[in-house]
């Protein structure tokens, strides 16, 4: 299934999640232009070794703006272009912004503790993205997604539905990995723990528009 938008209006354009993709695409544009893509993800990927070790520490952001291939970043910028804005709407700029980075440090850690003594360096927004996701399958479980799915042209799925299925997809991901006793160079791991993270963090927001009977943009 591929996302094409959501029918979730918003009260106030998403200046922040504008800004974080146009920062990530810069800088994948500039680290392939650079001729030393290689050396730069090895200077700022994270490395589960060496960051559990209390080691290169600011990997964990750096990290969160690398891409591998234009996929990569195509997929996680659509991702956060759809699902961002609502969010960005909700907590409001800074808060969003702290979400965005506290969730990828979630997911950052959950991948290293997957694998505590790789010293291969992981890179991707994916992390903080799948916290984005987190917290909109809480705010907004009834949203619809328009969103392609093979032999049904496009389609209109519930949030729920569509996210869930996300998440489900990570999980049994990490499942097929153990069982088949490799790694696809995915980290799963992350996904989920930025995924959960959001979905615990989000949990006040949530209360307070439980409060306020449900009323408002936060309901669709």
């Amino acid at each position: 299934m591929f996302p094409l938008k959501d029918e979730n209006p918003t009260r106030t354009k998403p200046v922040l999640t504008i800004f974080l993709i146009v920062v990530n695409t810069a800088i994948f544009i500039a680290s392939y232009l650079s001729g030393s893509f290689d050396q730069i993800v090895d200077s700022y990927g994270m490395k589960p070794a060496l960051v559990l070790k209390g080691k290169e520490l600011y990997t964990i952001f750096t990290s969160m703006f690398l891409h591998g291939g234009f996929l990569h970043i195509f997929g996680n910028m659509l991702y956060l272009w759809i699902f961002g804005d609502n969010l960005e709407d909700a907590l409001g700029r800074p808060k969003f912004l702290l979400f965005y980075l506290a969730t990828g440090v979630a997911a950052g850690l959950a991948h290293a503790l997957s694998d505590p003594s790789s010293p291969i360096p992981t890179i991707g927004a994916s992390g903080a993205i799948s916290g984005v996701l987190g917290a909109y399958i809480v705010l907004y479980p009834r949203a619809r997604v328009f969103t392609v799915a093979m032999y049904f042209g496009i389609i209109m799925i519930p949030a729920i539905f569509f996210l869930g299925f996300w998440f489900l997809l990570q999980v049994l991901s990490v499942s097929f990995s153990w069982v088949a006793g490799g790694s696809s160079g995915v980290a799963y791991w992350a996904h989920i723990g930025g995924f959960i993270a959001g979905m615990l963090l989000i949990l006040p927001t949530w209360r307070k528009l439980r409060k306020r009977g449900g009323r408002g943009p936060f309901t669709l």
